[in-house]
């Protein structure tokens, strides 16, 4: 959206910086300025500067400065653009949108209002589940059991939800009303469109965004229920991940303490904001993401990751290391900190005080030492065969890095460790990259001729050549017929394996229909092989993103390998791929690598288990009889071909990225659009230049 610059000037003309500033900071008269303690970091005495006649903060301290719209994007989270509409909101100004179709702003209007209409719901709930806790002693006594006061449940509005199916029912007239259940407040059974309430019996958290509306809830369970803890689904103002639980009441805490604590629970948050550490947030029962991570970078450049010590603690951990490399510059600090296996934070506070857990804070690991202790898992450094384990599962890690001091410095530990010469390690890296980047077709089924190799390279390096933006989509020709080169019955438009066999490819005929193709005895005696049965169609995958859920689905081992980077744009596909990969996510998170059947008995009753099964079915379509039983494809092959799979989808992605990246240039309203667009466009040119010298290989 474009927002005309005389707008902009109108608009700071008629707030008041002082008064802006003012609603978040203590200030008080000091000459011709306002002075305060800077909301920025942590300082005794303020240097802390408002000027109301240049319109101006600015912190003496650590340098910070801007106008009222600064302000806001830097104290409150918001982007330009929400910076703006509150500002113009304030002031009674309509924001223009002279840019946009009718149709857009018709659009644009009616999200809008959909939105407004969500929050009132979750708003008019979490208020009904705050008078029901005051009601209800149960409820109470098991919070004051937590160690929870009155206090700390009225900050964070904790409610309780009563334990009929219909309770909502008494506070919305219209029970039936598609809001409630779009909200996530209330489930419709499709076969006989019963409703009954999501939440019961359990103790509400209600989700706040960073302008402290409502968006959703996280229920815990009062007594042994399952599940233990149960959020609010996917819905147009919720998205799981992207919010964090309190960091809307942890703001003016992060400031003052310096640093985030990222924990795992709502009731970690909770609990440490009662025991003196009320900069502490987590994440939604989802692993922590690039867009996690990049929100909190926001608001501090200092992070900490607190996770118990188990094996489900240190999981969550890895999944955190991956989601934080990107953003891990020289200026920012990023730290894990692991408890004893029989602690969490609350209970390692409570037992040992809040100094003995501040200073485990202090020693918390540092990114380098835990992204090294991550890549050495399982390598023995004393034979050349670990020192290549090292190597392998540290170079997706280093990548991902920013350039800069620290990436060079973990470049040299990283080499120390491998035995091998800094510059001759970075050289080994890139030149692995470029072999992965290769593309290549999907493993190679029953129906299919003995090789495809010369196909799929002409196919892939056809798509390339076509130029630089593009790439169509490459799938595997499941279970068709055998097309050999000359036969006379080929198909239209089915694929030629003559160049496995000669070097012209031609479709010549031949004169002998006994001959073996590629055979030194020519036209002899000798038969040709035949062609593998073929036992019918088999259903081409609509998608890559089919393809990816399938290898994942089949091999649930392959999510640890993925960076976090490919775990966000799996779980920001359109549905039905997108929560099928965010409750694939979850479920690795908390119980590991499942089989196929296990998941598909957890998976009863989601939305997307019908796709999933079919997903899955295609790879018995085409069996040969007897074959059913046979060893799963290599591991190494499986994960190879997803690679293969996320990076032409990361290709598209940044695309996408870099056109809204151009548009936002060429308004001038994103001081930053130009340097990401550049950014983005190096990277997709880089991976395109890896697939692009496929088309050299022999």
């Amino acid at each position: 959206m474009a927002i005309p610059q005389s707008f902009i000037q109108e608009l700071l003309s008629r707030v008041d910086v002082v008064d802006i500033v003012g609603k978040y900071v203590q200030l008080k008269k000091g000459g011709a300025n306002f002075m305060g303690l800077c909301p920025f970091h942590g300082e005794k005495s303020p240097s802390f500067s408002v000027s109301p006649t240049k319109q101006f903060f600015h912190c003496f301290g650590c340098g910070k400065n801007g106008n009222a719209i600064g302000f806001l994007m830097e104290h409150a989270g918001m982007t330009f653009i929400e910076a703006v509409k509150d500002l113009a909101q304030q002031t009674g100004m309509v924001v223009p949108e002279e840019q946009q179709s009718p149709e857009d702003r018709a659009r644009a209007a009616a999200a809008k209002a959909k939105q407004d209409s969500l929050s009132d719901v979750l708003e008019k709930a979490g208020q009904a589940y705050r008078e029901q806790l005051r009601i209800t002693p149960r409820a109470v006594e098991y919070l004051k059991g937590r160690g929870l006061s009155g206090q700390i449940a009225k900050r964070f509005g904790l409610g309780y939800a009563p334990e009929g199916w219909r309770s909502l029912a008494s506070i919305f007239p219209k029970y039936d009303d598609p809001l409630l259940a779009e909200s996530g407040l209330v489930i419709v059974n499709e076969e006989d469109d019963k409703r009954y309430d999501r939440f019961r019996d359990r103790i509400m958290f209600p989700i706040r965004n960073i302008k402290g509306e409502c968006i959703g809830f996280g229920g815990r369970v009062i007594g042994s229920g399952t599940p233990k803890y149960l959020n609010s689904p996917e819905t147009p103002v919720f998205h799981k991940g992207r919010e964090l639980y309190g960091l809307y009441e942890a703001r003016e805490a992060l400031h003052s303490a310096g640093y985030v604590l990222v924990t795992e629970g709502y009731m970690d948050v909770v609990a440490l904001a009662q025991l003196g550490f009320a900069n502490a947030v987590a994440t939604l029962g989802t692993a922590c993401t690039p867009e996690h991570v990049q929100k909190l970078f926001r608001f501090t450049d200092s992070v900490v990751f607190s996770f118990d010590g188990d094996s489900a603690g240190r999981r969550a951990a890895r999944k955190a290391l991956d989601g934080a490399l990107p953003y891990a510059t020289d200026v920012r600090s990023i730290k894990f900190l692991f408890l004893p296996a029989e602690h969490d934070p609350d209970s390692y506070v409570r037992e040992f005080g809040q100094e003995a857990f501040a200073e485990q804070i202090k020693k918390a690991m540092p990114l380098s030492r835990f992204l090294i202790e991550a890549a050495s898992a399982d390598c023995d450094l004393q034979t050349a065969e670990g020192r290549a384990r090292l190597s392998s599962q540290a170079r997706p890690l280093w990548q991902l890095l920013p350039d800069g001091a620290l990436k060079q410095q973990l470049l040299s530990e990283l080499a120390q460790l491998i035995q091998l010469e800094t510059a001759g390690l970075e050289k080994l890296w890139g030149q692995q990259t470029a072999s992965e980047q290769r593309f290549a077709p999907a493993a190679r089924g029953p129906g299919a001729a003995p090789s495809t190799t010369s196909a799929a390279n002409a196919a892939f390096s056809q798509a390339a050549s076509a130029g630089a933006h593009e790439f169509q989509p490459f799938e595997p020709h499941y279970g068709e017929p055998p097309a050999w080169a000359g036969d006379s019955g080929q198909a239209s438009g089915a694929p030629t394996y003559g160049n496995a066999y000669n070097n012209s490819g031609g479709n010549w005929p031949r004169k002998n229909p006994n001959w073996t193709p590629g055979s030194k005895f020519g036209n002899s005696k000798y038969k040709r092989e035949q062609p593998p049965v073929y036992t019918g169609p088999r259903t081409v995958p609509a998608s890559r993103a089919d393809h990816a859920a399938r290898l994942l689905l089949g091999n649930m081992a392959l999510w640890e390998t993925l960076a976090g980077e490919d775990h966000a744009m799996l779980c920001a596909l359109p549905t039905p791929h997108g929560p099928l990969f965010a409750w694939l996510e979850s479920q690795f998170h908390e119980q590991g690598a499942l089989g196929w059947s296990t998941l598909r008995e957890h998976m009863q009753g989601q939305p997307f288990v019908e796709d999933a099964t079919r997903w899955m079915a295609q790879d018995k379509l085409n069996a040969v009889a007897g074959s059913e039983d046979a060893t799963p494809p290599d591991p190494q092959e499986a994960r190879q071909e997803l690679r293969r799979l996320l990076n032409m989808l990361m290709i598209d992605r940044l695309k996408q990225l870099e056109t809204e990246a151009l548009a936002q240039t060429s308004t001038g309203q994103d001081p930053e659009a130009q340097q990401r667009w550049r950014s983005l466009h190096e990277r997709r040119k880089a991976l395109m230049a890896a697939a692009a010298t496929l088309q050299a290989a022999p």
